[in-house]
């Protein structure tokens, strides 16, 4: 008698032990996830959850409300209107209650919207960059040298003095404008001086100035017609004298300027240090740099990019020919600008569809290169970050990687999700209404919103590995890297937290997540998995659910739950239904590591 043979079922086993990270396309690869929570690369190959944060213990009670942070030698930080420098409150430096750009210089922070800056070398030097002054009693004005010293005995006609000495002084009047001669007995003739200057009298106008600063001038009486030119506009302080009985009497200043003979007047003069209305402002090369878009300080419509004087973040306004020079430069580039930063030593400013790259090192050689290209996202200025000498920001439609020639997107994980840099809720604030990352060891950790659901993620791109993990709804105001520990404001609860778990720990468990996309969509045929096996560990007390989908059906059915008993490692099987292809989603709360999923694959027919 003859038998019939039975065919054994032909199988192989498909073994997943390096886990990549997320990926919300419709298809990815093994080891990939389409959607996850709260997972991590720190333990790559392996997957796991991240580590708990921690809380800023701050060294005083009451609320908070922080509003900026930057690192120094130690964690510095604004809340509500004080500055805290090493947990250490700064009693005289009073701040508007709102978010801040905070921007370090050597020792100094610059502190804007504010205009303010403190020496966190000396906490006794803080203040206003910007100073005023105005007369409350006469004013003389009297020409004189540069180093303030009056010409005296100066003759003031409109021919030349009979029998003069030699030095002797000369306003030659026949011509207009004037002139001021010296007699020479050498040569035997009057030598014009080419630059000439005036003394501003006024008790304490020294005070709030110092020499070579750049001020405005403004109210000089009209009748002084030969100091019209200096009204309303810029002139550089070539001598700044303080009254050596301190008092403030024999106070004057010095400009350029020509007047034949003493003035004065009674009405008040008003002299101004003024800092540019700025967007955004970094730091480079020893200068401050910030870019404008709208009204200026004078109520005009301009476009332009500042930098400060060499060395001295007080004066934008210095123009004498000098190295050390003010700079102001007028762009072309329409709309408004969305971000600036140092990269490799150059100056970037940018709109959403523009970079502006500064080149040179002195005022007569700085050259704006334009380049049309993907440009920070409106709202986004705070996602510029510098990941191990590469920038990375938040695009318009996607994040950007920029190496020095051309930026490229790194998000094409996201899938159909498009991320925001824009909270409109915000209003107009770019400071507080977009868009926020940071570099920290190896990663870019960026917090921005979903267009989608409308709900705020962080991620975290890992440039060694080049994987992107999704955290939680975590909103963030502000992030600040500091001494191994990365800081960060929560816009909903208000309080600086900390990444690595310093300061007070989170003691929630955490709850975390991992979706695999659809498994079983890449075999022909009617090849279909049979088992899965997981080989995990788990810490005492914490838990893992698994749920399956089958074939796309919208529903997850709970298939398994383990709690951890013991610290060991274990391996898990888990026997799906026959189908055409399934996702496998593990939800669980607590310290978990999964080093491997194990798929053994049956081959079918063309039918079954």
């Amino acid at each position: 008698m003859q038998l019939s043979t039975i065919n054994e079922i032909s199988q192989s086993r498909d073994i997943v032990d390096s886990f990549g990270g997320y990926n919300h396309n419709v298809k990815i690869a093994d080891g990939e996830f389409y959607d996850m929570k709260n997972l991590t690369s720190a333990n790559y190959p392996v997957l796991s959850p991240r580590g708990k944060r921690g809380i800023y213990e701050y060294p005083y009670s009451g609320e908070h409300n922080p509003n900026g942070l930057i690192e120094k030698d130690s964690l510095c930080y604004v809340d509500g209107n004080y500055l805290y420098v090493n947990e250490y409150k700064i009693e005289g430096l009073i701040l508007t209650d709102s978010p801040k750009q905070l921007i370090s210089m050597g020792a100094y922070i610059i502190i804007m919207p504010d205009k303010k800056y403190i020496n966190t070398k000396d906490l006794t030097d803080y203040g206003d960059i910007e100073a005023s002054y105005t007369s409350s009693s006469t004013v003389s004005y009297e020409m004189c040298s540069i180093d303030g010293q009056i010409y005296e005995g100066a003759t003031v006609s409109p021919t030349e003095p009979s029998n003069p000495e030699h030095m002797d002084y000369w306003i030659d009047t026949s011509s207009t404008p004037h002139s001021l001669k010296q007699y020479s007995s050498t040569s035997g003739l009057w030598v014009q001086i080419p630059t000439c200057y005036v003394r501003i009298s006024a008790p304490s106008i020294a005070a709030p100035f110092k020499q070579y600063d750049g001020v405005k001038i403004s109210g000089i009486d009209s009748s002084i017609t030969q100091l019209k030119d200096l009204e309303g506009q810029t002139s550089v302080l070539w001598e700044v004298h303080h009254d050596e009985d301190g008092n403030g009497a024999g106070d004057y200043i010095v400009v350029v300027g020509f007047l034949d003979m003493l003035k004065s007047q009674e009405a008040s003069i008003t002299i101004e240090r003024r800092m540019p209305n700025l967007d955004f402002i970094i730091e480079s090369e020893n200068r401050l740099w910030g870019c404008r878009y709208g009204e200026d300080i004078n109520g005009n419509v301009v476009n332009e990019i500042y930098a400060s004087k060499l060395g001295d973040f007080k004066n934008w306004n210095c123009f004498m020919g000098l190295a050390t020079d003010s700079y102001t430069a007028s762009c072309g580039t329409d709309g408004q600008w969305t971000g600036a930063i140092t990269h490799l030593g150059y100056p970037l400013f940018f709109k959403e569809n523009f970079l502006h790259k500064v080149y040179g090192n002195y005022p007569s050689n700085f050259q704006i290169k334009t380049t049309a290209c993907r440009g920070v996202s409106k709202g986004a200025g705070k996602s510029l970050a510098i990941v191990n000498e590469t920038l990375f920001y938040k695009s318009r439609n996607g994040v950007c990687s920029y190496d020095g020639s051309l930026p490229s997107e790194i998000s094409s994980v996201f899938g159909d999700i498009h991320y925001s840099g824009v909270d409109e809720s915000a209003g107009a604030d770019p400071l507080r209404n977009g868009a926020v990352a940071v570099s920290f060891q190896n990663k870019y950790y960026i917090s921005m919103k979903s267009e989608k659901d409308e709900l705020w993620y962080l991620f975290s791109f890992d440039t060694s590995l080049g994987m992107w993990h999704k955290e939680d709804n975590t909103r963030v105001d502000d992030f600040c890297s500091c001494n191994g520990e990365l800081y960060f404001i929560d816009h909903e609860s208000k309080e600086i937290k900390t990444m690595m778990g310093t300061g007070i720990q989170d003691d929630e468990t955490i709850e975390w997540m991992a979706e695999t996309g659809a498994l079983g969509t890449d075999m022909p045929d009617k090849k279909y998995i049979s088992r899965l096996l997981i080989r995990m560990s788990m810490a005492i007390g914490a838990v893992a659910k698994f749920y399956i989908q089958y074939d796309s059906q919208g529903w997850w059915s709970q298939i398994a739950a383990i709690n951890g008993t013991t610290l060991r490692s274990f391996s898990f099987p888990i026997r799906p239904k026959r189908c055409d292809h399934f996702k496998l989603r593990i939800v669980g709360y607590g310290e978990c590591k999964i080093y491997s999923i194990s798929k053994t694959i049956e081959q079918g027919s063309d039918m079954y």
